[in-house]
Order: structure tokens, then sequence, then C-alpha cells
């Protein structure tokens, strides 16, 4: 698994963080547990894949809203139940 983490910038309120969880969740195959914050400007998800950048680039900037930076890393908490 794979958690990412963008920094996004313009999300205002609930309905921004909501309107960028949809985009995520239709975009990116197996998107899980999305979740935004207007207020520190993030938003996060876990997958199987990794993600492409530009893909997640696009997604975001069809939103309206600018995407700023694009991280992900292994998630190890998904992992250590993996034999």
């Amino acid at each position: 698994m794979y958690k990412t983490t963008m920094k996004i910038d313009g999300m205002m309120c609930g309905m921004c963080e909501a309107h960028i969880n949809d985009a995520i969740r239709s975009a990116i195959p197996g998107a899980k547990k999305v979740k935004s914050s207007h207020g520190n400007g993030e938003c996060s998800f876990v997958s199987e894949n990794k993600p492409e950048e530009a893909k997640i680039r696009e997604v975001i900037e069809k939103t309206g809203y600018t995407l700023i930076s694009v991280s992900s890393e292994i998630s190890e908490k998904r992992l250590w139940g993996r034999k």
C-alpha cells in the first residue's frame, strides 16, 4: 500500500474538500481513505499501487485548485500484516 499526500492551494471549506475527495476517488483506481483538510491545504489517500503524479496533477487542476506538491511513500501499517 502507498500513502499519497498532496499540498493543494485554493480549498476554502468543507465543500472544497468534498470536491477534491470525489475527484480523487473517481480518477485514481483503488484510492481509499481519501481525506482532505482545507485548513491544512492537504489531501491524502492510500492505494495498492503508486499513483502517477501527472494523473494526480491533471485531476486536481480540472477541479480548479492548484496542486503544489505530491509525495507517495509505502504505508508501513499495511505491510506489517502481510507475510
